[in-house]
């Protein structure tokens, strides 16, 4: 490996350590969305003009959704855990199932200190939504930039010489940049197929069941499912708390169906991921857990991004043994 390839490596991973220490990872996701979405809308029109404003009507759909769907979760959720909760710890406190609460009240309180140790304050909260909101609508316009022109040397003709380092290092840079957006296709792909089909099945249980707010079910499986593994139990465990707003049977059928769903889904999960990304399932959880930890939900959707964009990145190079 070169010189200037190593420091490539170096900037790179130099770049993803400020991301995260800058708390820059939902802006950073949102380049990577965006120029994916603005890739594979120009496979289809052919026209990069007609591929942004494809592109800005989809944002656009996807952001009347987001505002549609959280006033929506913002009215089902106090009725849900009104309607389901009560039923839900008197079925549990007959089975002598411990919880960490007493009442509803109780439950109430305990997630009002959560919020408060997490966030400070409504004031705080706001300013926080505002100021992500602004770096991703920044991440947009730098994605389009990119989608456009991603020469990032402007002078490579006027250097005195063509394989001065300033050009090589950012030749080696943006090698490093297309791997790991290449790792990004490739895990978004697979976990986007995984949960599109999970969100049809699950969807086809909501409507035959008819459970309340089934627009918000449907919206949190899918984007539950965007996030591997651990995913599918979050979404699963609010379909479930849903069932108990309509009975304790009920909630015992989703499980059942949801349980029996995800062992079907194994097979085509497998293929899917095995064709694609083949880690090992350990290997994922421990990235899981350690992007939660250093970067939140942001970091969990990037982990099997970074352990996939290192296996490339590694497998390139030959281990050449010394001899002493």
């Amino acid at each position: 490996m070169s010189k200037p390839e190593k420091i490539s490596h170096v900037l790179f991973a130099g770049l993803l350590v400020m991301v995260a220490l800058c708390h820059l990872t939902a802006p950073f996701l949102a380049v990577l969305f965006a120029y994916l979405l603005l890739c594979k809308v120009d496979l289809v029109t052919k026209n990069k003009r007609l591929a942004l404003l494809g592109v800005c009507v989809l944002l656009a759909l996807l952001g009347w959704a987001s505002v549609h769907f959280i006033r929506q979760a913002l009215v089902a959720l106090p009725q849900v855990m009104n309607s389901s909760l009560p039923a839900m710890l008197a079925y549990l406190e007959a089975h002598g199932v411990p919880i960490p609460f007493e009442d509803l009240a109780g439950l109430k309180t305990m997630i009002g200190e959560h919020a408060a140790e997490k966030w400070g304050n409504y004031g705080h909260l706001a300013t926080g939504l505002v100021r992500n909101l602004a770096f991703i609508l920044i991440a947009v316009v730098v994605a389009i930039s990119l989608f456009f022109d991603h020469e990032v040397d402007l002078e490579r003709n006027q250097h005195r010489w063509a394989r001065n380092y300033y050009t090589v290092i950012l030749d080696h840079l943006a090698d490093r940049v297309r791997s790991f957006y290449n790792s990004f296709e490739r895990v978004m792909g697979a976990q986007t197929t995984i949960s599109i089909l999970n969100t049809g099945f699950t969807s086809m249980f909501i409507s035959i069941t008819h459970l309340p707010y089934p627009a918000m079910l449907i919206g949190v499986t899918f984007l539950c499912g965007l996030l591997p593994i651990i995913g599918n139990l979050i979404s699963n465990t609010i379909i479930v708390v849903m069932a108990f707003s309509v009975s304790p049977s009920m909630a015992l059928a989703a499980l059942i169906y949801l349980v029996v769903i995800h062992k079907l889904e194994y097979f085509l999960n497998s293929k899917i991921i095995g064709d694609r990304i083949k880690n090992p399932i350990w290997l994922t959880l421990v990235g899981l857990v350690l992007g939660e930890r250093l970067m939140g939900i942001p970091g969990m959707i990037l982990a099997p991004v970074l352990l996939n964009f290192i296996k490339v990145e590694a497998a390139k190079r030959e281990v050449v043994d010394v001899v002493v």
